[in-house]
C-alpha cells in the first residue's frame, strides 16, 4: 500500500476504536507494522483524532497510546532501535519518541476545557501516573502535565457553579460506564503484570517474576523501574529492632491465638520469635 492508503485505513481504525482489548491491539499491530514506512504520517493522525473525536473516543485514544507505548518498547528490546524511511536518525523507542514530545499537546485534547474535558480528567490521571512510575515518559514532562491538569480541574470546580452542565445522551453514558468497567479492569490487570525488560543488548528470554533484580546498577537508563524502586526501597528500611520482634509476635497471636501457648503433637512449644 502507498502512504496514502495506510493513512486512510489507520484513520478508519481509529474512528472504530473502543475500550476492548481486542480492538485497541489491532490498532497498535497496524501502527507498529507501518513505522518503519510512515509512522510520522500515522502518528499524525493519532495527533488528529484525539483534536476532534468525542470526549469519549479521545480517552479510548489515550488507553491505545498506553498500550502502543508498551508494545513500541518490547519491540526495542527485541529488535534495538528502527530507522524511519527518510529519516537520517533512528528512532530508539519507536512511537515513544512521540508521546514524550507532545504529552502536552496529547492531555490538552483528552481533557479540552470546560466541564466537557471532566469526564476523562481521572482516567487521563491514571494513566500519567503510571507512565511516571513506569518511566515510560521522563518523569519531570509528566509532572509539568500533572500540574496543567490540576489547574484545569481547579477553573472546573470554579465554574461548577456558574455554568449548567450539558449532560450526554443516556446512550453515551451507558457506552462510557461499559467502557469505564473495561479501562479499569486493564489497569488492574497491569499493576500485577512483571514489566517487560527494556534492554536492548540481551537477548535472553523474558523472565518470569523473581525476587532478583533483573537488571544492574551500571544498565544506567536501562535499569528496570521495579529495580530502582526496589533499591529505594531497601536503602530507607531500618535494620530489624525489638519492635518488628513484637510486631511478629502480635501477628503470630492473631494467627494462632488458641495454640499460642499450648505444645504441639511433638511436645514442643511454639517457636521464640524473640
Amino acid at each position: 500500500m502507498d502512504p496514502f492508503e495506510v493513512r486512510m485505513q489507520f484513520l478508519t481504525l481509529l474512528r472504530r476504536l473502543n475500550a476492548s482489548q481486542q480492538s485497541i491491539q489491532k490498532v497498535v499491530g497496524y501502527a507498529l507494522k507501518y513505522f518503519s514506512k510512515c509512522g510520522e504520517d500515522l502518528w499524525d493522525c493519532i495527533v488528529e483524532e484525539s483534536q476532534k473525536g468525542s470526549i469519549n473516543n479521545r480517552i479510548n485514544i489515550l488507553y491505545f497510546l498506553d498500550s502502543l507505548c508498551e508494545a513500541s518498547l518490547l519491540v526495542k528490546s527485541q529488535h534495538g532501535p528502527v530507522r524511519q524511511e527518510g529519516h537520517a536518525s533512528a528512532f530508539n523507542s519507536l512511537y515513544v519518541d512521540y508521546v514524550s514530545r507532545d504529552l502536552g499537546k496529547i492531555v490538552e485534547s483528552v481533557v479540552p476545557e470546560g466541564r466537557q474535558g471532566l469526564p476523562n480528567l481521572m482516567s487521563t490521571k491514571q494513566i500519567l501516573e503510571s507512565w511516571r512510575s513506569k518511566r515510560v515518559v521522563d518523569p519531570q514532562k509528566v509532572d509539568d502535565v500533572m500540574s496543567f491538569l490540576e489547574n484545569r480541574k481547579a477553573s472546573l470546580e470554579d465554574l461548577a457553579d456558574t455554568r449548567p452542565s450539558n449532560p450526554l445522551p443516556k446512550q453515551e453514558i451507558f457506552k462510557r460506564i461499559e467502557e469505564d468497567r473495561e479501562r479499569h479492569k486493564r489497569l488492574r490487570e497491569r499493576r500485577w503484570v512483571q514489566p517487560v525488560a527494556h534492554n536492548p543488548h540481551s537477548h535472553l528470554p523474558p523472565q518470569l517474576a523473581s525476587f532478583l533484580p533483573l537488571t544492574d546498577d551500571g544498565d544506567g537508563e536501562e535499569e528496570l523501574t521495579l529495580d530502582i524502586e526496589f533499591e529505594n526501597d531497601w536503602e530507607t528500611t531500618s535494620d530489624w529492632n525489638e519492635d518488628d520482634d513484637e510486631a511478629a509476635q502480635e501477628e503470630n497471636a492473631l494467627c494462632f491465638p488458641d495454640l499460642s501457648s499450648m505444645p504441639n503433637d511433638d511436645g514442643e512449644q511454639p517457636m521464640d520469635l524473640s
